[in-house]
């Protein structure tokens, strides 16, 4: 199901800047140095301020910083141009807020953060409950250089801010029997202007399989570009899994349920032909009705540009191709 208005995915009034030359030559610069193995040594105090020197990140300067490690996690960090703070924050899809892109900026700052609880249980030795500050201090924060690909055919590349999600998982024993990870969003009326939409069945939810929840790159995210997440980008507390389409992060988490059996998930509810469980970017298995070959970068890909060609799983294949081994992904789409 694909909500069609004034805002397609594909126009986008934000033309591409140019990269001045000192910046493209700084670039170089740090490449050369990771390929020799100098960013090694660096590595673990290289933060994203560093980046912004050399024009990657610029600091938004618009809420609360939330200070981060440089991730060392295979994969984590992409040396792709950053996506503009701006386009990132005002360009998204949060259907709870509306469905035209600009509608979760414009209609988000309703959303009340504080006091947020996130509930863990199901099949778990240790279900428990956690305040948002208690969640922002359970692991170190890192910076993690993400590729998001959207399902609509636009992709951006963001800097978030978070740890992976199997710090918390392993906090609460999943038991022996859980298979998978079933992520509840908050659905509440007050506060999210579109909830009386029947464009999805309310709240929210998401899911993973265990393994693909457990993996490192799969992360719980509190911020990006160096801040807490804006409203409008799921804050306080969103899910981030950049080697599936973006509707899979979910945002705004309040409930996190392991089972033993695949669970129901919004978008997969709404249009099963159209949007399988598993989701992962793969420009070999088309949407029914648009390709997934190519896709727009926003803020640097004008509408009558080549479009890039999509990567397998966005990117992230040599990190997480093993956890689909031997499955048909054109039936496990």
């Amino acid at each position: 199901m694909l909500i069609r208005t004034n805002a397609n995915g594909f126009e986008h009034p934000v033309g591409s800047d140019i990269t001045p030359r000192s910046i493209y030559e700084e670039r170089r610069r740090i490449l050369r140095m990771m390929v020799a193995g100098g960013a090694a040594a660096a590595g673990t105090s290289m933060h994203w301020s560093t980046f912004a020197a050399s024009g990657t990140v610029t600091a938004p300067g618009k809420l609360t910083a939330l200070p981060s490690v440089r991730s060392q996690v295979a994969g984590a960090v992409t040396m792709e141009k950053v996506t503009s703070y701006k386009d990132a924050s005002t360009y998204n899809n949060f259907y709870e807020f509306g469905t035209d892109k600009a509608d979760p900026a414009r209609n988000a700052s309703t959303l009340r953060t504080r006091p947020w609880t996130v509930e863990v249980g199901g099949l778990v030795n240790k279900p428990q409950k956690l305040g948002i500050e208690e969640l922002l201090k359970l692991a170190p924060q890192e910076e993690r250089i993400y590729r998001l690909r959207c399902v609509e055919g636009w992709s951006m590349v963001i800097p978030w801010v978070g740890y992976s999600l199997a710090e918390l998982l392993k906090r609460v024993e999943p038991l022996g029997s859980a298979k998978y990870v079933e992520f509840i969003t908050l659905a509440d009326k007050a506060t999210m202007p579109y909830l009386g939409s029947r464009v999805l069945d309310w709240p929210y939810t998401e899911g993973l399989r265990l393994d693909e929840a457990m993996h490192p790159l799969t992360l719980l995210a509190f911020g990006m570009y160096g801040e807490v997440l804006p409203n409008q980008n799921g804050a306080p507390v969103r899910l981030v899994v950049p080697w599936k389409y973006g509707f899979k992060s979910a945002k705004s988490i309040v409930k996190i349920v392991l089972t033993d059996k695949e669970p129901g998930t919004a978008w997969n509810k709404a249009a099963k032909n159209e949007y399988g469980f598993f989701s992962n970017v793969n420009p070999d298995v088309d949407h029914p009705r648009w390709s997934q070959a190519t896709e727009r970068r926003i803020g640097e890909d004008g509408l009558f540009a080549k479009k890039r060609k999509t990567l397998l799983f966005n990117g992230y294949e040599a990190q997480v191709g093993q956890l689909y081994a031997g499955m048909d992904l054109k039936k496990f789409y």
